[in-house]
């Protein structure tokens, strides 16, 4: 069965100076700050799209790489993922790295990594980013 996730932005001024605020509407957790100098300087408590991006990619990513573990027979203790989306003004978003840390009893950092890079190119996120460069960092704790 498909599903589909709902989030909308409410922005107000121009781009430069101007502010919105987007809300994650199907899970209802809350509506989130966002601005320009969030995107391209510092987050000031604020979020930016490439800041939800991380999420949804160390998320996915995460999900897809405890699924395939388990299916092999070495299911996670714990898997710490994390995405850096780096964003150029004037080029848009340039690239993609996870850096994965994995409890995996059973398995030796071989099979890790092998694992790893699977979820990277497999996790639909991953897929949806196909126009990026995504890279992996992985290793056992």
């Amino acid at each position: 069965m498909a599903t589909t996730r709902t989030a909308h932005t409410v922005w107000t001024g121009s781009l430069m100076e101007g502010e919105g605020k987007v809300a994650l509407d199907s899970s209802g957790i809350g509506q989130y700050p966002v601005s320009w100098p969030a995107r391209t300087e510092e987050a000031n408590g604020r979020t930016s799209p490439e800041e939800l991006i991380a999420a949804a990619h160390s998320s996915c990513f995460s999900m897809g790489l405890s699924h395939a573990l388990a299916q092999a027979g070495n299911p996670p203790a714990k898997l710490v993922t994390q995405a850096e989306v780096t964003f150029q003004p004037g080029t848009g978003i340039t690239g993609v790295h996870l850096i994965v840390e994995g409890d995996v009893p059973g398995l030796d950092e071989a099979a890790f990594l092998k694992a790893a890079e699977d979820a990277k190119v497999n996790c639909p996120v991953s897929k949806a980013l196909t126009g990026t460069t995504i890279t992996l960092s992985a290793k056992l704790a």
